[in-house]
């Protein structure tokens, strides 16, 4: 299990350094409010950028120039990945910054997501220790790293 506190996540007998949301917790996620969900949700898949760095899991797929995340609240493609070309609202998962090296996928609002809900609730790399996400976890690269070798897919996320 990965277990969110105030002092760091809890994984797999370590505590990792963490930050959340610009919004804080929330008990109503809407998409863009910057919060990150409270709630049990588990890791549905792993992408890694091939170009950068090796799988962490013999099951991660590459981020392939092209992929995108779907944010476009109300598109039947809401908080999926999809590919370019796509015009609705998305987020680029192939990123000129290191942040989508290595992320790790939860079942956030998916895979039936409801408009407006929120998208993209990934566990990836910050900025920097303490900068705050969009919603997401954010860790240090060696972290994401060791997190992403030890999470399979269904390990469950306490939020």
């Amino acid at each position: 299990m990965i277990r969110w506190t105030r002092q760091g996540v809890l994984a797999f007998g370590r505590r990792l350094p963490c930050t959340i949301g610009r919004g804080g917790l929330s008990e109503d996620k809407r998409e863009g409010d910057g919060a990150t969900p409270r709630g049990l949700h588990h890791v549905t898949g792993c992408l890694y950028r091939p170009d950068r760095v090796s799988a962490p899991a013999p099951w991660a797929l590459p981020i392939l120039p092209g992929m995108l995340w779907s944010d476009a609240s109300g598109d039947a493609r809401y908080n999926q990945m999809v590919l370019a070309p796509y015009a609705p609202s998305h987020e680029v998962l192939r990123r000129a910054d290191p942040l989508y090296d290595i992320v790790l996928l939860t079942d956030w609002n998916w895979p039936l997501a409801e408009t407006g809900r929120g998208s993209a609730i990934f566990l990836h790399q910050w900025r920097r220790p303490g900068y705050p996400t969009e919603g997401c976890l954010a860790f240090a690269r060696p972290d994401i790293r060791w997190l992403a070798e030890r999470a399979a897919p269904g390990t469950p996320i306490l939020i």
